[in-house]
């Protein structure tokens, strides 16, 4: 059975006008929890599928370091009737392509279709849901493959800086261990426990199954039902609060640069204050014309990267800076960084900062709308969120209305709690640069 929401603009920020009533973003969500987006799109032969779980490494016990990941893959090793080499031929022998990812909320199934491949997409994404196969023999070689990625990633410098930063943030919590897990915490796995392991997991009510593109919703609706349509909701056991510890991590690497990561406490994905925040990131690192490029690259000749970012969870978030540099200019590089950061939350921005952040914003949110793919990801992450979609307008207008107070505001909270999480990663003489961003933070 299908429960059908309001139109779109029932869920939206604002009501589409009378004259979109055909071609309306719609909600529905069937009587097994699992909830649809059909987002049809004028013009178009293709379709975009994404089909996100809100499950993800936040989600394991500290045992289970790594499960989702692994699951991610075995799904692929064969389900349904489908052998690994089916799964993608079904996708691709069509002209589609097929991609997963896992994070710390969420576990994401995307595929691309010609309009007539929607209901294999559909079904294909579902078997690999409900009814993956985990063939003993490919559960132990796939370990194999994972532990070759650990490693790989631990000998990225600059992907292990991430990790590093990241545990001393979050200290002894899921959101503070690897996505990747351990090789130790996924040798206990075998068939019957990774089989329990996704019926906790990926139940239908924490599923959303978002399309754009050439789709018609009685068909859409229709198809879902097949697909998804078994199984039954069950009460959800809340996550316990994320607690931002903070610390420094310091590792000697026999390698050129210096890797710096700093994060600090920010907002979550639901806080009204995060089109600010936003702003205020762009203005910060987020690009060519931002603060740390223009002071840290093109003035002082300190790093040939450094980014600013946000990364927002359910209920907290980070606020990050990476940077690479010479090990004899790592601490300078930290200092630099630490006063701009507070610079900008103090005294900032200037009118030009901020109109340039403002187009920046807008022009992402228009460009996402004409790709089915960022779309059916927009209104999935969306209503993993926030329960419901936000049209681009809506989120146009949030962020026009950002003025410098607010962004000043929005990056003070980050500093508020004098909290900083940082890593250094290469020659022992950069090691001591955690500490300079710190003390440059403080004033």
């Amino acid at each position: 059975m299908v429960r059908t929401g309001n139109r779109a603009g029932g869920f939206l920020s604002r009501p589409s006008p009378p004259e979109a009533d055909v071609l309306t973003l719609r909600l529905h969500t069937l009587s097994n929890g699992v909830r649809v987006v059909c987002d049809p799109i004028p013009g178009l032969q293709t379709v975009a599928v994404c089909v996100a779980v809100a499950a993800g490494a936040r989600h394991e016990a500290p045992e289970q370091s790594g499960w989702s990941h692994f699951l991610e893959h075995m799904v692929f090793k064969g389900a349904g009737e489908m052998s690994a080499r089916e799964i993608v031929e079904r996708i691709e022998g069509g002209g589609g392509s097929i991609n997963a990812s896992t994070g710390y909320e969420r576990t994401v199934f995307e595929v691309r279709a010609m309009a007539d491949g929607l209901e294999t997409a559909l079904q294909v994404i579902a078997d690999l849901i409900f009814h993956p196969v985990f063939e003993p023999g490919e559960i132990e070689r796939e370990k194999d493959v994972v532990a070759q990625e650990i490693a790989e990633a631990f000998d990225t410098p600059d992907d292990h800086v991430f990790e590093m930063a990241q545990a001393r943030a979050f200290a002894d919590q899921s959101l503070g261990r690897p996505i990747l897990g351990q090789v130790e915490t996924l040798a206990p796995i075998d068939r019957e426990r990774l089989k329990r392991f996704r019926r906790e997991q990926y139940r239908p009510d924490r599923i959303v199954v978002s399309v754009s593109g050439a789709v018609e919703e009685d068909r859409l609706l229709a198809l879902v039902e097949r697909a998804f349509g078994e199984g039954v909701p069950l009460s959800e056991t809340p996550m316990p609060p994320a607690r931002f510890e903070g610390g420094e991590a310091r590792l000697a690497r026999r390698i050129e640069q210096s890797n710096l990561v700093f994060l600090l406490p920010s907002l979550g994905n639901a806080d009204s204050r995060r089109p600010a925040l936003r702003l205020g990131v762009e203005i910060l690192g987020g690009g060519m014309a931002s603060r740390l490029f223009q002071t840290a690259r093109e003035e002082r000749g300190l790093a040939y990267a450094v980014d600013a970012w946000h990364e927002g969870y359910a209920d907290c978030g980070v606020l990050g800076i990476y940077a690479g540099a010479a090990a004899d200019r790592a601490g300078e590089l930290a200092q630099v960084c630490g006063e701009t950061l507070l610079a900008l939350a103090t005294d900032g921005p200037t009118e030009t900062e901020l109109n340039r952040a403002r187009a920046v914003a807008v022009a992402s949110i228009r460009m996402s709308d004409e790709s089915p793919a960022a779309r059916a990801g927009r209104w999935a992450g969306q209503i993993c969120v926030l329960g419901h979609t936000l049209d681009s307008d809506a989120m146009v207008e949030e962020v026009s209305a950002q003025d410098a107070a607010a962004v000043r505001a929005a990056l003070a909270a980050c500093l508020e709690p004098r909290r900083t999480a940082t890593a250094v990663l290469g020659p022992r003489a950069g090691l001591s640069a955690g500490l300079l961003f710190e003390r440059a933070i403080t004033g």
